[in-house]
């Protein structure tokens, strides 16, 4: 299999909420994140309008596809997310909303900052202490640094330390006791 080249990430952190939230109407709805099946990717296509190739990236063996779904509607993914679990931190490959969660007319709010929080306690339940990277697009480090708590370590690498990822986790998974 050919390798990706590094693309830099460019998702936005809308809004740091305790779910997803409706942009029209305000309420919160509580998110399952579970493992991508062959099935889920059938409808998640650049014809649907997604940006990345998610079917390819199911198939690195070293990588795992997770989706974002409202609790009791599996089949309408909000977002995709591509981890690696690295010997002492994990990487986030791709993080991706649901084309009817971009943009001005967006449906639901905080699926991207939900996404990385799960990346962030998926590091802690695999020891290594809330540690993630990915790799930024330049124009958006400022914005990871902001929203996410990120810090700049070179080049267009950021990483969540465990401080950073406390909050995260703590923001969407309130009753998860990590430290």
């Amino acid at each position: 299999m050919k390798k990706n080249r590094q693309i830099g990430l460019d998702f936005e952190i809308d809004q740091l909420t305790n779910s997803i939230v409706n942009v029209v109407s305000g309420d919160s709805f509580p998110t399952d994140i579970t493992i991508v099946t062959v099935e889920d990717l059938k409808s998640v296509t650049k014809k649907n309008g997604w940006q990345f190739l998610w079917k390819t990236e199911f198939k690195y063996p070293e990588r795992d596809v997770y989706k974002l779904t409202i609790v009791n509607n599996p089949t309408v993914i909000q977002g995709l997310l591509s981890l690696e679990i690295k010997a002492d931190h994990v990487y986030m490959h791709l993080v991706e909303s649901a084309p009817f969660n971009i943009g001005k007319n967006k449906i639901y709010a905080g699926v991207p900052g939900n996404l990385v929080a799960f990346a962030c306690k998926l590091s802690f339940q695999r020891g290594h202490e809330g540690n993630l990277s990915f790799l930024s697009k330049s124009q958006l480090v400022q914005h990871y640094i902001d929203s996410l708590g990120a810090f700049h370590f070179g080049g267009r690498v950021m990483i969540i330390e465990t401080n950073a990822a406390l909050k995260l986790i703590n923001k969407y998974f309130p009753l998860c006791k990590l430290n």
